[in-house]
Formats: structure tokens, sequence, C-alpha cells
């Protein structure tokens, strides 16, 4: 339906969507206020509370009086930290003006689009990819070109596809392992033969979203396209945060590191949208670092179980498929097979994971998100960041949804 208000909106507002998970998230808050009996399995936030000791130097912070703007890019202290994380968990050698802390990951990644893509430019996305990422690289005049990585290769990205893909226009790669929707996380050989490619074509930059690194349900050591490819330094801009691992949605902290000229870059579009993140959030996210890392450890068993279950559960349901993932907090089963099987009962009108998402909600009271909204058609995502008794009650009634 055309926007009755096009001829007053910019360009750039028009060619883009609000982000599907947060949409269905809202609806399905607004259905539970209106006394309906909803499960929501949309938003990707752990249902955990945010560890006692980062809330602790939170709540010394607001005491000290440090309720102040700070510089544009990140307290010291908390820069520090970052870096620390870096060398010490990855091996990455960065210097302080190498590092940048943005308000929540999305931002740092909206800074680093719209600090380097120009209109024409080319970004190479990898499908089913996180919900941002080609409307962000819309917003800043750039073309998302998608490459679709279904189950049938584990939703990962081939070398052979990466090359194919690659023309002089393209600027920029996007990586994200563990991956949201899938839970899918690359070898360190898979990444060898990715950085094959990308060291062949030095106009290519390369982002890596990290933001799940910590959500580790396999046990494997987790590596990067860096740890891969060292050869790519110049290049590449590691994108982390302190969300998912520390259950600290709300407090909107991510960070990133890089070439000096490109974080220099997104300090200055920073220094004119936001400016500083919360002066009492990055206290929090500093502690995070810095403290105990024991406190991420209960979460991720819990994941880990709770993975488990929700597979199981997948794979014997009528016209379902799903892969164990090896990282973040979410399932996302093939469900092309419940689709078809549901649109010839006449449960459905049409046959497309929107039309499923809508019966499930609609009907049995359960929000997933469609994975058209990943550039997946025919799959869904649920994230199990809830509690064990809402995923078996959520899962009982997505069985008998399917069940025609």
């Amino acid at each position: 339906m055309a926007n009755p208000h096009a001829d007053v909106l910019s360009k750039r507002v028009l060619s883009i969507k609000e982000s599907p998970t947060l949409a269905i998230t809202a609806k399905a808050a607004q259905y539970k206020a209106a006394g309906r009996d909803i499960i929501g399995l949309a938003a990707g936030e752990p249902d955990f509370d945010t560890p006692q000791h980062i809330k602790d130097a939170a709540k010394k912070a607001i005491d000290d009086g440090f309720t102040k703007y700070t510089p544009v890019s990140g307290i010291p202290g908390l820069k520090k930290a970052i870096v620390n994380k870096f060398k010490n968990e990855n091996g990455f050698d960065y210097a302080i003006n190498e590092v940048i802390v943005g308000v929540g990951g999305k931002q740092t990644i909206f800074n680093l689009c719209l600090a380097v893509l120009n209109k024409g430019d080319e970004v190479i996305v990898p499908a089913p990819y996180w919900v941002s990422y080609a409307d962000i690289a819309m917003v800043a005049e750039a073309t998302p070109v998608i490459i679709e990585c279904g189950i049938e290769q584990g939703f990962k990205l081939l070398p052979a596809q990466l090359e194919a893909a690659i023309t002089p226009k393209t600027k920029l790669v996007m990586f994200n392992s563990p991956s949201n929707p899938t839970g899918a996380v690359y070898t360190l050989d898979e990444l060898k033969a990715l950085g094959e490619v990308l060291l062949k074509y030095p106009h290519v930059l390369v982002a890596t979203d990290d933001m799940y690194e910590h959500v580790n349900l396999s046990g494997e050591k987790f590596h990067n396209i860096l740890n891969a490819a060292p050869g790519l330094k110049g290049r590449c801009i590691v994108l982390n945060g302190v969300s998912k691992a520390y259950s600290m949605t709300g407090w909107r902290i991510g960070y990133a590191a890089g070439p000096a000229y490109i974080i220099k870059a997104m300090e200055i579009l920073q220094s004119q949208s936001t400016s500083n993140p919360t002066s009492i959030s990055q206290v929090a996210a500093q502690a995070a670092l810095e403290g105990d890392q024991g406190c991420i450890t209960p979460m991720v068993k819990a994941f880990r179980e709770r993975h488990e279950y929700v597979v199981n559960r997948f794979n014997a349901m009528k016209g379902l498929s799903c892969l164990k993932a090896g990282g973040a907090f979410y399932a996302f089963p093939d469900a092309r097979g419940a689709i078809a099987n549901l649109l010839n009962a006449g449960k459905i009108k049409e046959s497309t994971d929107m039309a499923l998402a809508e019966y499930l909600l609609e009907e049995f009271g359960v929000a997933v998100v469609p994975g058209s909204a990943f550039g997946a058609e025919g799959y869904f995502r649920i994230s199990f960041a809830t509690s064990m008794d809402n995923l078996r009650n959520a899962l009982d009634r997505i069985e008998k949804a399917l069940n025609v």
C-alpha cells in the first residue's frame, strides 16, 4: 500500500521497514495487555537479570555523580577494558584510538555503514541475516546483495558464493557468527576458505558481528574472520557488545574495533547524532568486561538445555526440520512442509511464513518471527531465551497447530 505521506517523508525512510521482530513483539504485547494468553518467542534478549556486580557498579556511578557528558567515543576505562578483552580473548592488538563505544551494537553498525558506504556501493549479506543489516545498508544508500545460504548448507556462506558475488562495486561484506537468526557458527577452516577469497579483493571491507560470541552452545572455541585471515586487519571492523553475554540489552552498549580512520569517522557521526553513550551504562559495561566472567556460565548452561529440548521437539513435529545451533539462543526451523500442509488443510490462505506466523499468533497465542524477515522465506525463528515452562507450553501449542 502506498504511503499517503510519501511526498513529505524522505526516500531514505520510505526505502526501509520497521524491524519485524520489534513489530511482532509489540503486537504480542498489545494482545497480552488486552487479556489474551500470549507466549512471546520473538524478542532476542536473555531472560536473566543483569549480574549483581554490574548493577552495583552502575549504582555507585550514580552515587558518585558520574552523570555528566563523557567523551563521544567512550570513557577511557571502558575503552581500555575493550582493548584488553580483544587481546586476551581473541588475540587482537588494538590501540585506544582504534576502539569506539556506541549506543548498542545496532548503532555501531549504523555508524559504520554511514561512515564507509556511498550511493551505488554494494554490501554482501549472507541470508538468513539479522533483520537490520539490509535496511541499514539502504539508509546509507547502498545496495544490499543478498546471498541465499539455506538449511542445505548449514546456513553458511560458501567461498564460491562469496567470490561470485564480489564486483567492483562491492564495498563491504557482513559476517555474523554465531548467527541471529540461525545460531550457525563458522569453523576456523570455513573462515580460512572465505578469508582466502577476500584477500584477493583489497577494495572490500569486512565487518564481523560477534555479538553472540559468549553464547556458545557447542563448547568449541570461538573464531571470527580475523582469526582466520589476519591479513584482513587493515580493512576489518570487529563489532561486539555486552547485551547478550551479560544480559544487558536495555543498557545499550555496543563497541567496535578497526582501522583508526574508520573508527574516527564513526566517532564524528556519533558526535552529530547521539553523542556519548549513557555514562552510567559505560561504567556498568566496564564492570562486565573486567569482572568475574563466571556470571556467563549459568546463562549458557540454561541456553544449552533449552536448545537441546527445542531442537528435538521441532524435529518431531509434522512438516518441520531444525538444525542444531552452535551459538546464540535461537532455533530456525524449516517450515516449508508445515506451510504446505496447513495450506492444503485450509488453515492458512497463502503459502508464506507470514501466514504461518499470523496463524500461530491469532489461533494459538504464540508469537514467532517469520523467516522472510531474515531473508529466508519458509522458515521461522523462535528465541529460547525464556523459561522452560514457557517453551514447553509454546511448543505444545505449535505442535497442535501443525497437526492437521
